[in-house]
């Protein structure tokens, strides 16, 4: 019966190369070689008649030669292909039947009367025990995808092979149970493994898109930041405007206090005192209203508790809180990230009072250079018109 396999073999491993769909990734000539050769493992720790073990192997080689039929009822297809195989080589009608009712004992959901159907289900299902089983089983989820039997993602996949390997399959041979089932359970064990990590990774996922909802949307915070970062700079370039203002109007008043005061007390320069002090009045007024406009304005600094639960002060505003102690101030804070709405108002005011101190010092500003230019202009007609009409017969030379 040797001969029988050979050419069992070679007929299987023609008609799987040339007949079968290149879409069946997992029943194909490599899933057959597979289960011949558990079926040869089983055999050799299983002790049969020499007619059981060809009837085996015979089933294992042609189990699935129904595919190159139909992906549906393919059992019975390959049990057919079978019979027309054996009949062709005289083999006896009993050896023939047996090889038919072992090829449909592969069957999922069929449970096994003997020996002999019992390892034809064992050896077919070998899979389950093996190191590369997520590969092989990921083969079978896009084989049934391809051929439109069915469509799982990696979630649903898993679940379904979960399921499977607690509920619908057991190993039936005792050498199977002693051998493969360990490994079959360490399989189980990485598949419920996969699906914890899968199912921290959701949560994990989920609690983002919770914080996500409830944090400020990046528009809202890019408003936030770009308004309250051009405020800043306004402020910058007022105080860097008085600075500039304070300091000419201050090189003014000393160049006149070290050379122009002095010769006022010559009569003959008389004529330069009302020019003078148009000068030093206008100058002096543009350092007050520059020193107005730096000037920093600190609140209380203080706050109470009443103040955070009615949401009354703005808590990332220094002057309000600069005179508590730091674990009142942290209370606060913890108090004010709880309530988004809080937050928010907090942002708001800070922009507000932020915007209300610009137009204060713009205004000023405003002034200051107003009164800046007025001074310079009057100065200098007040000194043209001291020199024309007041001054000595022969134009002197001025004071620097």
């Amino acid at each position: 019966m040797s001969d029988l396999i050979s050419k069992t073999e070679e007929y299987a491993t023609e008609l799987l190369s040339t007949k079968l769909d290149n879409r069946y990734l997992y029943h194909n000539l490599r899933h057959t070689q597979r289960v011949v050769k558990s079926t040869k493992e089983l055999l050799e720790h299983i002790n049969l008649n020499a007619n059981e073990n060809d009837a085996l192997l015979v089933a294992a080689w042609l189990h699935d030669l129904g595919y190159t039929v139909s992906s549906t009822n393919h059992e019975e297809h390959s049990a057919v292909l079978a019979k027309k195989f054996l009949e062709n080589l005289s083999c006896p009608k009993e050896f023939i039947a047996t090889v038919e009712r072992l090829i449909l004992a592969t069957k999922m959901e069929y449970e096994p009367n003997n020996l002999l159907e019992q390892i034809i289900k064992d050896a077919d299902c070998s899979h389950f025990a093996q190191q590369s089983y997520l590969e092989t089983s990921e083969l079978l989820r896009e084989e049934l995808q391809q051929l439109g039997l069915a469509e799982y993602s990696t979630k649903e996949w898993r679940k379904k092979n979960i399921e499977v390997f607690q509920t619908m399959h057991r190993y039936y041979t005792n050498y199977a149970i002693e051998n493969w089932q360990p490994k079959k359970d360490e399989n189980l064990q990485a598949l419920l493994k996969l699906k914890e990590k899968n199912k921290k990774l959701h949560k994990k996922e989920e609690l983002k898109v919770s914080l996500k909802n409830k944090s400020p949307e990046r528009g809202i915070q890019t408003m936030f930041r770009v308004t309250m970062r051009n405020h800043l700079k306004l402020s910058d370039i007022a105080d860097t405007k008085a600075n500039i203002l304070l300091s000419v109007n201050a090189i003014i008043i000393s160049l006149i206090l070290s050379n122009l005061i002095p010769k006022l007390d010559n009569p003959t320069n008389d004529y330069l005192v009302i020019p003078a002090a148009i000068f030093v009045i206008f100058s002096v007024s543009s350092m007050i209203m520059s020193v107005l406009a730096t000037r920093p304005n600190v609140t209380s600094g203080e706050f109470s508790k009443a103040d955070v639960a009615n949401k009354k002060v703005n808590l990332l505003f220094f002057g309000n809180f600069h005179k508590m102690k730091l674990e009142d101030y942290e209370w606060a804070i913890k108090e004010l990230i709880k309530d988004q709405d809080y937050v928010y108002s907090s942002l708001t005011k800070d922009l507000y009072f932020l915007g209300l101190v610009l137009d204060k010092k713009y205004k000023l500003l405003r002034w200051t250079y107003t009164i800046f230019m007025i001074g310079m202009v009057l100065s200098v007609i007040a000194f043209f018109v001291a020199l024309k009409f007041f001054g000595p017969e022969r134009i002197m030379e001025l004071p620097a």
